[in-house]
């Protein structure tokens, strides 16, 4: 059975806003938006807490199990800063943002980051990791990487892919009637 609406995968480094995009294209296009993060928080869905970055270890079998049905069903965002345990049949489209350094460090400051926490993740988007990640794990034709430096960046953002669900559930309906006719 197809999905009527599309599920999308916001992911990105910590501190390139995908919460907050993630959030405002809810909004803007009724999707419902999931947070890994509070999600395994909330079901307990980790295995301890990793002292040094300070943060639960995620289970991303429990976390699998958790969404497969919600999944299924399609009009889903998932926000996450990592991507490559996700079934890849989850996504119709994945979205890597990408902030400049000297703006990530600033924001990952604010928040309390420092040592290797704040080291590592600023590695990372220097780095690319997840992108490479996304490209790596995902048909290349539906990852797309944005920049995420500023509000006017996000709401950019928000409103292309508002037109892209848009245009993704009329080839859906589209396609539904074609298969009903056939």
């Amino acid at each position: 059975m197809a999905r009527g609406k599309p599920n999308i995968l916001i992911t990105g480094t910590p501190g390139t806003g995908k919460t907050t995009m993630s959030s405002a294209l809810a909004e803007a296009t009724q999707l419902r938006h999931v947070n890994i993060g509070e999600l395994v928080k909330e079901k307990n869905l980790h295995d301890g807490w990793d002292e040094e970055f300070e943060c639960p270890i995620i289970n991303e079998d429990l976390v699998c199990d958790e969404l497969e049905d919600t999944m299924e069903e399609g009009g889903i965002i998932v926000d996450y800063h990592g991507c490559d345990f996700f079934p890849e049949r989850w996504f119709d489209r994945v979205v890597v943002l990408q902030t400049d350094n000297s703006i990530l460090y600033d924001r990952l400051s604010k928040r309390g980051y420092t040592g290797s926490k704040l080291s590592n993740n600023i590695e990372c988007e220097i780095f690319q990791i997840l992108l490479d990640e996304a490209n790596d794990s995902y048909e290349e034709d539906i990852v797309v990487a944005l920049r995420s430096d500023s509000i006017d960046d996000i709401d950019k953002n928000v409103a292309d892919l508002t037109g892209w669900v848009t245009s993704w559930c009329n080839q859906s309906v589209q396609s539904d009637s074609n298969s009903m006719r056939d």
